[in-house]
């Protein structure tokens, strides 16, 4: 923990504030005062990661590099001042200087740097690897606009730049000596030199990478990790002045264009050639200057490239930074002179690859023609790693050719990064035990077979320190004062809080602490959307990115029922409820878009129903982010975590809300599995189908859910209200989610799994009635929830596959 008093601190921030601005503290804005804090605290940070980079180059210890197209930090300021330690000191100085630290913590944008979980999971694991002292660091993109902020005009979702830099960005360095140039196009000359076959990539395209390095805190033990970005820029920021003065100055201009639009936005639309080539040229981008950095840095210190795979971990999150594979044997063969079969042992010991999904649209291949032109010598490469793993595919597999064409890394006009990413690394991990065990015998199965070794389970984990201490203080007290605070070390620790849910007086403050967060939710929503919502009706929550596997459109149908009944049934007793949806759908995905604007229109007519108004309020919160999830999160009742099984790999949001006591609703899917083996049947509802059952229709057909529809009158109903005009006049408003259900046979099984899940609602209904029954159920999954905190996870990576030291080192 830093030591700092509050009269230091005083000090220190009026220099930085006049040092910064030039102007007494009183006449400064709000923004100059959040500037000046935090340019404060990463001063306060600075020497310690000085130090700690020190230390890592001094003892050689195994460093960690993971690689990632998203990385979802959420605002940096709280999360510093709680793991220097110093939050205490710098609010109560604050205070006495007139200001309030929530109110400047408020002013942070948040870093647009990734979508969904998998981002916010990246985040997780670097906070995760500095607070358990392991040598880390996460190599991404710095793009210049986030995914977009999401807009909700007239119902529907309007995409709007997410300008997260226009105040600038306080915790990035910029490192222009550090710099790397990626080559894009051109053309590959071979030769033959002392006997030896060489690689001379000519004419290429140059693009320099410029690395902006940021902090990572660890909790209260003076470690610094960096997360280090690359920005792309022309390799001279002059303008081509013979084109200018020719007067071609357009062209001067594109070319200066095209090469930032590289680093512009994260996940450009990529239904169209342009931003197919460009989604490359963004992964092999930071993946070549990312390698290209480790190597120089390793070398630079001593080390020696025959034991590069001993003294360093690169890990690739998700297929994304696949091309860290070919560009490692690039560097080694071409650069370095190693012999391919030397090449090829490094790069495999050295890149271990985590799996996020099983949906083919996420398995990612690009056109032949596409990659060999972008990148010709890389195309080469693993042209070479599939010929050599054919041959060896052959030599097993005798005359087997569907299973080697299927297994190939190239074929059917692709090159597939899936099959590249586990042939080219040592470990494969799925990140929730039904995930990994769906790829081990279904959806990679013919690669287990090939390598048993390589495949693993390690199951996704949150940071508690932002998900409990920083976002829910109250919930974090009541654990100090009753199990004492080595949870926050020790966050398995938890589990003593088993102890106390049946302590009336405890069970009274869990009631008290949920209220709290629920008044100040409901203070947001009135603010954002001039909605009163009921503090004391069930907080029912779906909050993720918006998909038709995540099945919002079940909880959407769920709620037009229940609306119905309340029509039918003035009387009818039910616990009121506000049912919160938040989430983004990606631009092009119009299945998506088209949910969220009925959602928008159940709401509209639902809140402006005074007939229900008690009883039914919906809400859709618009631009969902981690900022956003910080309020939410900490004010559920219900949790809903209702992906069709087989098809979330893992899920993070159910174990936020579960370590915020919120009770889980979910099918068997995911880490849901393991949360119900964690607290038992009692106190989590499942329902719907399981895994074999979905399965079994997947492979064998047998679902009309036509047949399911005209069985049940709710369902007849719900979904000729969505082609009627019952929501909208415009009766085709709604009709690719009819179409979707009806038309092309519910892919996701919404209909199948409606019963199920209106009856696993009615026992939400009649749990909650029971306070004191609730809030046991809510305190033993706060207990259980220690265990899926991203320490554990980051413990597995690091004995499991990393082989990386230093863990609990200073604890």
């Amino acid at each position: 923990m830093m030591k700092l008093s509050k009269k230091t601190f005083k000090k220190d921030y009026i220099r930085k504030f006049i040092e910064i601005h030039g102007k007494e503290l009183q006449e400064g804005t709000p923004q100059n005062k959040y500037e000046a804090l935090g340019s404060l605290v990463k001063d306060y940070i600075s020497e310690m990661w000085m130090n700690t980079n020190k230390n890592y180059n001094k003892t050689g210890e195994k460093q960690v590099y993971y690689f990632s197209a998203e990385f979802l930090l959420g605002r940096l300021l709280g999360n510093a001042l709680l793991n220097l330690g110093i939050r205490d000191t710098c609010k109560e100085g604050l205070k006495e200087l007139g200001i309030n630290l929530e109110e400047l913590e408020n002013l942070e944008q948040d870093q647009g740097l990734g979508n969904g979980g998998l981002g916010r999971l990246a985040a997780c694991f670097l906070d995760s690897m500095a607070s358990l002292n392991i040598p880390g660091q996460g190599c991404g993109i710095r793009y210049k606009y986030g995914f977009f902020e999401q807009k909700i005009i007239n119902g529907s979702q309007v995409e709007a730049p997410d300008n997260w830099l226009k105040n600038g960005n306080v915790w990035e360095t910029r490192k222009p000596e550090k710099a790397e140039v990626v080559r894009f196009g051109g053309e590959v000359v071979t030769d033959v030199v002392d006997g030896n076959l060489t690689f001379t990539h000519i004419n290429f395209e140059p693009v320099l990478a410029v690395p902006y390095d940021t902090p990572i805190v660890g909790y209260e033990n003076e470690v610094v990790n960096t997360l280090r970005l690359w920005s792309a820029e022309p390799v001279s920021n002059e303008f081509d002045f013979s084109s200018f003065s020719r007067g071609d100055f357009l062209k001067a201009i594109e070319y200066k264009n095209s090469i930032e639009a590289i680093s512009h936005v994260l996940y450009p639309d990529d239904s169209f050639y342009e931003g197919k080539i460009l989604r490359l040229k963004q992964q092999y981008f930071f993946v070549s200057s990312g390698i290209q950095s480790i190597v120089r840095h390793y070398i630079k210190h001593g080390g020696d490239l025959r034991y590069f795979d001993e003294r360093i971990a690169i890990h690739i999150n998700d297929t994304h930074p696949t091309l860290a594979i070919p560009e490692l044997m690039r560097l080694l063969v071409d650069e370095h002179g190693m012999n391919w079969d030397d090449a090829w042992r490094i790069t495999t010991n050295t890149v271990s690859y985590t799996n996020h999904t099983i949906l083919a649209e996420a398995l990612e291949k690009w056109p032949i023609d596409m990659f060999r032109k972008l990148l010709p010598r890389i195309y080469m490469i693993v042209e070479e790693i599939n010929k050599r793993f054919c041959a060896d595919l052959w030599n097993k597999y005798d005359g087997q050719v569907e299973k080697i064409s299927s297994m190939a890394i190239i074929g059917d006009g692709y090159v597939r990064m899936a099959n590249l990413a586990v042939v080219g690394s040592h470990s494969v991990n799925g990140v929730a035990k039904l995930h990994t065990e769906i790829l081990k015998k279904q959806e990679m199965k013919d690669f287990y077979y090939l390598y048993p070794r390589k495949f693993n389970n390690k199951t996704n984990g949150i940071t508690h320190r932002r998900w409990l201490i920083k976002c829910n203080p109250g919930l974090a007290s009541l654990l100090n004062e009753t199990i004492g605070s080595s949870w926050i070390k020790h966050p398995i620790d938890m589990i003593n809080f088993n102890k106390y849910v049946d302590n009336p007086g405890v069970l009274e403050k869990l009631r008290e602490i949920k209220h709290e967060n629920k008044v100040n939710l409901a203070k947001i929503i009135k603010e954002s959307k001039d909605i009163t919502v009921d503090p004391d009706s069930i907080f029912d929550v779906q909050v993720k990115r918006i998909h038709a596997y995540k099945r919002q459109t079940l909880n959407c149908l769920r709620v037009m029922n229940l609306y119905n009944e309340l029509l039918e049934d003035p009387n009818k007793e039910i616990v009121p409820r506000t049912v919160i949806f938040g989430g983004k759908a990606a631009p092009g995905y119009m299945l998506a878009k088209n949910t969220i604007e009925l959602i928008n229109a159940v709401a509209d007519k639902i809140n402006n129903d005074p007939r229900v108004n008690d009883k039914l309020k919906v809400i859709f919160l618009e631009n969902y982010r981690v900022s956003l999830a910080e309020s939410i999160i900490p004010a559920a009742d219900l949790s809903e975590q209702i992906s069709t099984t087989t098809k979330e790999a893992s899920g993070t949001s159910n174990m936020k809300f579960m370590m915020n006591g919120a009770v889980t609703i979910a099918t068997l899917d995911g880490a849901n599995v393991e949360i119900r083996d964690e607290v038992g049947d009692d106190n989590i509802i499942i329902f719907g189908m399981n895994e074999r059952e979905v399965i079994n229709y997947y492979k064998n057909g047998g679902y009309s859910s036509v047949n399911v529809c005209n069985q049940d009158p709710r369902l007849r109903r719900v979904t000729q209200d969505l082609i009627n005009g019952y929501y909208c006049s415009d009766k085709e408003k709604f009709r690719a989610v009819y179409e979707n259900l009806i038309t092309y046979n519910d892919e996701f099984f919404v209909l199948k799994d409606f019963d199920s899940y209106l009856r696993a609602q009615d026992k939400v209904d009649q749990l909650f009635r029971n306070q004191n029954t609730w809030q046991k159920i809510a305190g033993i999954n706060i207990a259980h929830s220690g265990i899926f905190s991203s320490d554990r996870t980051i413990e597995e990576y690091a004995t499991g596959i990393w082989g990386s030291g230093f863990l609990y080192k200073n604890l």
